[in-house]
């Protein structure tokens, strides 16, 4: 498992070699800063985007700036130590640039089943619901302890939707998921408007999934 681990660093650092500083960036936000409201205010989507995720892809260089230099001296042991910014940092960047994708504003949201007809009868089988499958979704993602995120996912062995959830930074796709939506449920995704309520804000988040965007990532998936 080490050795797999480190031939996946490894690969990504031969990459992006000295240039790891600038090799990865902060994505623009598909819409304003203000398009969610009044679900998610422009106060924490400043903070959000601007600060947090801006703040993960900044480590993300620098880690794996630190970590091609470590590769050229053969030292294998800083190697190590660095695979946790990596994976704290790169999946946090990863995570983000979905969950951005994953909203729209109010008035383009479209229900599933006209994104996608062929997805909203999975989950219909699924789960004999979009609301079943909303319960269930919320429930689980609300039990995350501490920081962490919500996800439905595509398991391409089974051909099946899955709902899972990953702590802190992890990326959905290190438990064989393919990601279709991310709900982020750390605190500054959601507190300065909806306090400690984590159902509340789960809640009303789906009144912002863009589901066109789901069905995509769905037909990519499955195909």
């Amino acid at each position: 498992m080490l050795r797999q681990s480190l031939r996946s660093v490894r690969s990504v650092a031969k990459a992006h070699g000295a240039r790891a500083m600038s090799s990865y960036t902060l994505p623009p936000l598909p819409y304003e800063l203000g398009a969610l409201e009044p679900v998610v205010n422009t106060e924490i989507m400043t903070l959000h985007h601007g600060k947090h995720h801006a703040t993960y892809v900044a480590n993300l260089n620098a880690a794996m700036e630190k970590y091609a230099e470590a590769e050229a001296k053969k030292d294998v042991a800083a190697m190590i130590a660095l695979q946790g910014a990596i994976k704290f940092n790169g999946g946090g960047h990863v995570n983000h640039s979905i969950f951005w994708t994953n909203l729209c504003a109010p008035k383009d949201v479209v229900a599933p089943a006209e994104a996608s007809p062929e997805l909203a009868k999975m989950i219909d089988a699924q789960w004999g619901s979009l609301d079943a499958f909303k319960t269930e979704f919320n429930t689980k993602t609300a039990a995350v302890q501490g920081s962490g995120w919500g996800w439905l996912g595509y398991d391409k062995a089974a051909k099946k939707l899955a709902i899972a959830t990953c702590a802190n930074q992890d990326p959905l796709s290190t438990t064989g998921l393919t990601p279709l939506l991310g709900i982020d449920v750390w605190e500054h995704a959601y507190y300065l408007q909806y306090k400690n309520v984590r159902p509340e804000y789960l809640k009303q988040v789906w009144q912002v999934v863009n589901w066109k965007n789901v069905a995509e990532r769905f037909k990519a998936a499955s195909a």
